[in-house]
């Protein structure tokens, strides 16, 4: 980790008390994403979001793959949280984020965030952007504490219900 990446992880928040980066616990496994692991993630989409990504779009994505980054945090063979985003120059655009419900609220999307951004850093991003529904409370917290602020709202973005998306945005790298 370059002295640069490393002070924006400080202030994001991501960095363990010892310096390092945060790694996974013995029980889980954080890794790349791959084709088999879609049945998974799969049911995790189906089971939080109205309108989940197609198994057919994470295919597409992972096969594009850079700038696609993805990874899943993997418990006891199966994928309990997972995110997905694409390198855009000197951008991370994270796509989704998500972990299944009986493990949210446990460390698991930090973890995700941490070595998202630290993969993407290693690859020559500075920012990082998403976009999240204005209603999902728990998650802009979590973004917020880790040093995204909200840029912009995009009116009417969710399908679904017709809900207004925030688009927020890191400094991820000095």
């Amino acid at each position: 980790m370059n002295r640069s990446t490393s002070g924006a992880y400080d202030r994001l928040g991501l960095l363990d008390i010892a310096g390092g980066c945060i790694v996974p616990t013995p029980s889980t496994d954080l890794r790349a994403m791959t084709l088999g692991d879609l049945d998974d993630v799969c049911a995790i989409e189906t089971e939080l979001f109205p309108t989940p990504w197609s198994r057919q779009a994470f295919e597409a994505d992972l096969k594009r793959s850079p700038p696609t980054l993805a990874l899943i945090v993997e418990e006891q063979g199966h994928v309990v949280g997972y995110i997905i985003g694409w390198i855009i120059e000197d951008e991370f655009h994270i796509g989704n984020m998500a972990v299944t419900g009986s493990r949210q609220r446990q460390g698991i999307a930090k973890r995700l965030l941490a070595e998202g951004i630290r993969t993407a850093c290693e690859r020559g991003v500075r920012l990082a952007t998403l976009e999240v529904r204005s209603s999902n409370e728990g998650a802009i917290a979590l973004y917020e504490r880790y040093g995204f602020r909200p840029v912009a709202i995009r009116r009417g973005y969710y399908t679904d219900n017709g809900e207004d998306a925030i688009v927020m945005l890191a400094e991820v790298a000095e």
